[in-house]
């Protein structure tokens, strides 16, 4: 919201040597987002006058069209003699008023003035557009421009010659710019700004909603609202007999202009005046094109309705729509129809007479925000109309709206106000809240009083009453104060947020990071170590994603938490694994010309939480903010989250070992991602288990499930087993069709765990490893066994077989031939032998050796080579 501070003096006394920038600083301590204050009109230096145009002449030969104008100024050039000066625009003829600069002046920009020659001839001067004058498009009523994407500035012809343009036109002033948070939609309108400073100042406010406004009667435009939900208040006046050639003043286009809209057309920049300096949002109908009674109600699925911008939209059936008796004829809260625009003045070439509306209706309707920001994200129309709906307008400013235009329209177009008066009504109570009148010194930890709380609760506008406890009528411009909680926000803020007591907790001796933070940590540093840069991306993502991931129909990763209220349409949901937000983060480089890519994250995923009846949990009860929540309440909202899991995805592509003096180097393949998720379990203090899998966005051929071993928290369970193997991932190389449906580098590879499952089969607090002081003893070994044999299956039956001896062992060669025989593999392993506390011969080496193979030979039916 762009607020000019000169309009804002016309609602707050403010001191007459009051800066922008002590305003700011005001606005700031009373929590609202001053961003910046604009300096409009800093360095510009007159003369700049009115100037009216004698004559015109035409430059010829030159390539573009020049003119060579006489203006007169009046005695500004100190002469009375007629200014002579040379210009390109086409856009105004000879007894036109423009804006005249002088030689001596400086323009924004630190642009000076001076006499020069130019296409043979002296210009004593400048004929100023709106952009050369730091205003922007002036709107001028000719459409040929020049000088600026608006032309020069026409003045209306009652502007004296010689007149100052500078103040004419308000060139200098201060505008600040708030940011608007979703809570202070009322701060997006002069009103509510001028409440806030009001109070700032401790001044008082011109409210310029109070205004005299008729009765509803009968015999207003006939209205009728089928959606009573959707619009609670509508209000109707008419206004008639409006002059098509009345063009909107210069102080109302230049208000608009500083508040960063565009003056179009005298009614619509009215009510645009009016919303700005309400809040409320208003809309004009030219009167001729309405056909039978206005009504409120849902669109027809599938319903046309061509809007204001020129844009056919195929409504949907939760859209709210303002109709007439052939059908929609605006978007309720969002742009009127182009069917009932207000027509563009016409001038009539043989008669001269201006022709367009002359009649127009006003309506000023309350419309629900939740259903509006709905039409306006589903149709992808941010106007400002929605913006404000959408954070809350006051239901009670309708009326006054209204008024307000009627009288602008009566005063600067000519025009009779029809005496009738249409309001739609929805019945409804005032929202009232009871709170503890030390509410707000408990939430805050500083003793306001009731008299300051109850004082503070008046300045926002809040009717109260009571002692120890005090009923609180909340205004109608603040929807944003629902609950005891928001009162209490109300009088800190006002009380200064500054002079809140600074106070550090005191944590308990002896804790620091959780034994999940820890693994978190050091996860991330094994991954960086291994050449991996950390990409973390958002949680949100799109539904299509799993089919490009080739997830099935009925896969558990495709039943997703949806947000009520997204950041973006095409993501509503939150992730149910990371490879969607990592594999987007590769592309996104590979494209911008990184192809050698290895990138990793470690965040929540999130699933939908059942009750033991299958229905969703439901929401849990809000916490408090004067007390510590018990230890039943924040269980209650543990219960009510989803499921949220934290794992570790890895993605890889290009080139895993760079080329160079050293050598050939060699491309990322599965291997590599199998060996990122060893060196997670190896951080976790876990076991990895690695067999053929297939799942989903993984090469059928080239998958490796990831699986651990849980034992029991119970020890030996009935059925004789002392724990279970549970699958925590998968890694490999990515499918054809899914590297082709997310545009991805060939050969692109991917891993992803489970951390949370990954940690129960870990070790805990991981442990310095004891470093023997005694030599190691090697052996190797080579299995043949079936091709269908994991090697990791064979793997972990060695290591069981050896016993406490075995410190290692290690897969160093995988051959297949005819040597091994068809449907075999040979699996050559080295085994490491050490004891803590003596040399090992060479008996014991290799009777833990033959250990080892004789209980992989039991299990597995390896044979060894050779034998």
């Amino acid at each position: 919201m762009r607020v000019p501070l000169s309009w804002l003096r016309e609602y707050v006394d403010l001191p007459a040597t009051e800066t922008g920038r002590e305003v700011q600083a005001k606005l700031i301590a009373a929590g609202l987002e001053v961003e910046s204050v604009e300096q409009l009109g800093a360095g510009l230096k007159g003369p700049l006058v009115v100037g009216k145009v004698l004559t015109i002449e035409e430059l010829e030969g030159f390539k573009k069209p020049i003119r060579f104008c006489t203006v007169d100024v009046g005695q500004a050039n100190g002469t009375g003699e007629p200014q002579e000066i040379v210009c390109g625009a086409r856009n105004f003829a000879v007894g036109d008023k423009v804006v005249v600069v002088l030689p001596g002046a400086v323009l924004p920009g630190d642009f000076a003035i001076s006499a020069r020659k130019t296409y043979g001839k002296t210009s004593h001067g400048m004929i100023c557009s709106g952009d050369e004058l730091g205003m922007g498009d002036w709107g001028s009523p000719r459409t040929e421009s020049g000088g600026g994407s608006g032309g020069i500035i026409v003045l209306p012809p009652e502007h004296e010659v010689g007149t100052d343009a500078i103040e004419l036109l308000e060139l200098v002033d201060e505008v600040l710019d708030i940011a608007v948070t979703p809570d202070r939609g009322y701060c997006l309108s002069m009103r509510g700004v001028a409440r806030e400073t009001a109070t700032a100042y401790g001044l008082p406010l011109r409210d310029p909603a109070l205004l005299d406004v008729p009765a509803p009667n009968s015999f207003g435009y006939p209205v009728r609202v089928s959606d009573p939900a959707g619009c609670d208040r509508f209000t109707a006046r008419t206004v008639t007999g409006l002059r098509p050639d009345a063009r909107s003043p210069i102080w109302l286009r230049r208000r608009l202009q500083k508040a960063g809209m565009r003056p179009i057309s005298l009614a619509v920049d009215i009510t645009n005046y009016v919303m700005l300096e309400l809040g409320q949002p208003l809309h004009a109908y030219d009167r001729s094109r309405v056909q039978g009674t206005i009504g409120v109600r849902r669109a027809e699925q599938g319903e046309k309705f061509t809007t204001l911008d020129g844009t056919k939209r195929v409504l949907d059936a939760e859209d709210l729509v303002i109709t007439d008796d052939r059908g929609a004829i605006g978007l309720a809260g969002v742009m009127g129809g182009a069917n009932t625009e207000i027509a563009d003045t016409v001038v009539d070439a043989e008669s001269g007479e201006a022709q367009g509306t002359t009649d127009v209706v006003i309506e000023a309707a309350h419309f629900d925000a939740v259903s509006v920001a709905r039409t306006a994200r589903r149709h992808k129309l941010s106007s400002e109309a929605a913006k404000r709906f959408e954070r809350g307008v006051d239901p009670q400013a309708a009326s006054a709206a209204a008024q307000r235009t009627v009288d602008l329209l009566v005063l600067l177009a000519g025009g009779t106000a029809e005496a009738g008066v249409t309001e739609v009504i929805a019945p409804s109570a005032p929202h009232t809240i009871t709170m503890r009148a030390d509410h707000p010194d408990r939430v805050a930890g500083v003793v306001y009083g009731r008299e300051t709380v109850v004082r503070r609760l008046q300045e926002v506008g809040c009717d109260v009453y009571g002692q120890d406890s005090l009923t609180v009528t909340v205004p109608s411009w603040r929807p944003d104060l629902a609950e005891i909680n928001d009162l209490a926000e109300e009088v800190i803020r006002l009380e200064g947020y500054e002079n809140l007591p600074s106070t550090l907790p005191r944590p308990p001796a002896g804790r620091g990071l959780t034994e999940r933070q820890r693994l978190h940590r050091r996860v991330g540093r094994a991954l960086a170590g291994d050449g991996f840069v950390e990409a973390p991306n958002y949680p949100f993502v799109g539904e299509q994603v799993f089919d490009q991931l080739g997830l099935d129909k009925d896969d558990p990763n495709r039943r997703v938490v949806k947000l009520v209220n997204p950041l973006s349409d095409e993501e509503p949901a939150l992730r149910t694994t990371l490879l969607p937000g990592l594999l987007a983060t590769l592309r996104r480089n590979d494209g911008r010309g990184s192809h050698d890519l290895a990138l990793f994250e470690t965040g929540l995923v999130f699933h939908p939480r059942e009750t033991s009846d299958g229905d969703e949990a439901a929401l849990p009860a809000r916490l408090p903010v004067d007390r510590r929540p018990t230890d039943e309440e924040i269980a209650a909202q543990n219960r009510a989250l989803p499921d949220q899991p934290r794992h570790v995805a890895v993605v890889l592509a290009g080139a895993r070992e760079q080329a160079g003096w050293w050598g050939k180097g060699r491309p990322a393949d599965w291997a590599d991602a199998v060996e990122a998720a060893r060196s997670v379990a190896r951080a976790a203090g876990a076991e990895l288990i690695v067999q053929q899998g297939q799942y989903g966005p993984w090469h059928p051929g080239r998958c490796a499930e990831l699986n651990v071993f849980i034992e029991h928290a119970d020890g030996v369970a009935d059925d004789g087993t002392e724990g279970e193997i549970v699958s925590v991932g998968h890694a490999g190389e990515l499918h054809p069709r899914v590297i082709k449906a997310l545009g991805l580098p060939a050969r692109s590879c991917a891993m992803e765990l489970n951390l949370d499952v990954l940690a129960k089969a870990g070790e805990g607090t991981l442990q310095a490893p004891g470093i023997s002081a005694f030599p190691v003893a090697t052996q190797d070994v080579a299995l043949v066994v079936d091709t269908d044999v994991p090697a990791a299956v064979v793997e972990a039956f060695l290591r069981d077989g050896a016993g406490e001896l075995l410190e290692d062992i290690r897969l160093f060669d995988v051959f297949t031939g005819e040597q091994v025989g068809a449907g075999k593999k040979s699996l050559a392993y080295a085994l490491r032998f050490r004891a803590a506390d003596r040399t090992l011969t060479v008996d014991e080496a290799t009777a833990a050796r033959d250990a080892a193979v004789a209980r992989a030979a039991e299990v597995t039916g390896a044979v060894l080579r050779g034998a």
